[in-house]
């Protein structure tokens, strides 16, 4: 009731021409500084956004903050948030301050770039970039035993569009089973750095907490799911995980988990299948320790313990035993002529 009256309030400001800082015509061109909100009766609205849901928005003018309605918005223009980025090239990753909750729309939006698909001989995962020279991270359990490995990419282009992009190079760069994590990297096919995300600054998830996941389940690519934190410390097998509601399936394994300010908070690792809402995900504090200590799980394909995915060998072209292999006593095949594949 309260909303419906401040919108009434504001298009009865806007009629009557009455002068109000924030509220201004479409057309204006000197504006003061803030987040815009274009509404589709054609006025501007100038504040800070302080929050929003995939149904409303709320935005501070000053003497109070209006609620809108998302369907009532045609755009919104967002003033460049003082965000601190802090990167380190010994860690890879990267932490921000400042960054704006958003709905997962628009979340998934901005995100998008940074989810990539991971390809095997033996199945498909996910994975999210965290630094822009295109290193990512992964499961273990996706790349455990392959060496060829591929990745599918979605480079952003400048009419705002995805370019769906498959790498065929992809370098294991370190493996950990104990945290089912692993770090690979991509190459740019254009020579460019890549969209990356952020990783959380504290480990301050909450049960209750939105968030939400990209990934590709069953190769239904970038495929986003949302749900709540049931808890932030679910033991299993002596590490403890994030619960989660969101749908997770095969496919999923190495996705990114986001919050609402679009921060990697866990990597997606597994489900219970037979179970619904009981999903899992690695928390990033194992995340950043991981990539910290990288050297000491460096990947070495000469390491035995490495280990290798043995595929069927080829079959024969013709029937029959090879000349190198006859005993003496089988008779030679009439249609054998030696000749293997």
């Amino acid at each position: 009731m309260r909303s419906t009256l401040v919108r009434s309030a504001v298009a009865s400001l806007l009629a009557s021409s009455l002068h109000v800082p924030a509220l201004l015509a479409a057309e204006e061109e000197d504006s003061p500084q803030g987040d815009r909100l274009v509404l589709a009766g054609g006025a501007v609205v100038v504040g800070d956004i302080v929050k929003r849901t995939d149904e409303s928005l709320w935005i501070d003018v000053g003497p109070q903050v209006l609620e809108f309605r998302i369907a009532d918005v045609l755009e919104i223009v967002e003033r460049d948030a003082p965000v601190s980025a802090t990167t380190d090239a010994a860690t890879l990753f990267s932490v921000a301050e400042g960054l704006p909750e958003r709905n997962s729309r628009e979340q998934a939006r901005i995100l998008g770039p940074a989810v990539i698909k991971v390809s095997t001989p033996a199945g498909l995962g996910s994975g999210v970039i965290i630094h822009p020279d295109g290193y990512a991270i992964t499961n273990a359990h996706v790349v455990q035993g392959e060496t060829a490995l591929r990745a599918t990419v979605w480079l952003p282009e400048p009419d705002g569009t995805l370019k769906r992009t498959t790498i065929e190079d992809v370098e294991l760069v370190a493996l950990n089973n104990h945290y089912d994590l692993a770090l690979v990297r991509v190459t740019h096919p254009d020579a460019k750095r890549f969209d990356f995300a952020f990783m959380e600054v504290d480990d301050l998830l909450q049960p209750g907490q939105t968030v939400f996941a990209i990934g590709n389940p069953l190769g239904l690519e970038q495929t986003l799911t949302e749900g709540v934190v049931s808890t932030r410390t679910r033991e299993l097998d002596g590490l403890t995980y994030i619960q989660i509601d969101a749908a997770i399936n095969p496919g999923n394994s190495g996705g990114p988990l986001f919050n609402a300010r679009g921060e990697v908070v866990g990597i997606t690792n597994m489900g219970i299948l037979s179970r619904e809402s009981l999903n899992f995900a690695i928390p990033a504090r194992y995340v950043k320790d991981f990539i910290r200590n990288r050297t000491a799980f460096a990947f070495d394909p000469s390491n035995p313990n490495s280990g290798h995915r043995y595929h069927p060998p080829p079959a024969r072209r013709l029937a029959g035993i090879a000349p190198q292999l006859r005993t003496g006593d089988a008779p030679p095949s009439s249609t054998d002529s030696g000749t293997t594949r």
